[in-house]
């Protein structure tokens, strides 16, 4: 059953705020892939608050027009059977939702991805992004690693307080 143009400028209006509020969109090209596996790809991507949706192509386009600093998204690859995933949360989570998911169901091919800019990524600078650590491992690294030369610094000074305490007391002797 068609949509109604009610229902399409609902779409529409849904599919701009998604863009509007996502820190990554991902496309993927979902050819082949059973209803059953996008019904659980949904469910997976969920756990990462990644929402993915599947809807005309024409009704994306008219969204992104809409939107604008999305309005020069270049449209001509946003043909065939794709799925859109967004974040509003996480600029990674989208590719690494889709990622995850293609890795036992092949159909699921990376079409490209928008960022909140309006800048178009091809397919594989977002392979590329779907194979980065997620972020919270990132924050854990970088508070790491300013956090090492602290320990250094007080392994020093820990080490040496018995020779420091020592030299203190036969000055005030």
């Amino acid at each position: 059953m068609p949509l109604t143009k009610e229902k399409k400028a609902a779409v529409v209006d849904e599919i701009k705020n998604l863009l509007a509020s996502s820190k990554m969109t991902v496309v993927a090209s979902y050819k082949g892939t059973a209803v059953k596996d996008m019904q659980a790809l949904r469910s997976q991507a969920k756990e990462n608050n990644t929402i993915v949706k599947v809807v005309k192509n024409r009704l994306v386009i008219q969204a992104l027009k809409q939107t604008d600093n999305l309005n020069n998204v270049p449209v001509d690859q946003l043909e065939g059977m794709l799925a859109y995933a967004f974040n509003q949360e996480d600029e990674i989570a989208p590719a690494q939702s889709l990622a995850a998911f293609a890795k036992t169901n092949p159909t699921l091919l990376f079409v490209g991805g928008i960022t909140p800019e309006g800048k178009w990524l091809d397919a594989e600078e977002i392979t590329s992004l779907s194979e980065l650590p997620s972020k919270p491992v990132l924050i854990a690294s970088v508070v790491s690693l300013l956090g090492s030369p602290m320990t250094s610094i007080i392994n020093s000074v820990s080490s040496q307080l018995p020779n420091i305490l020592a030299n203190l007391q036969a000055r005030t002797n």
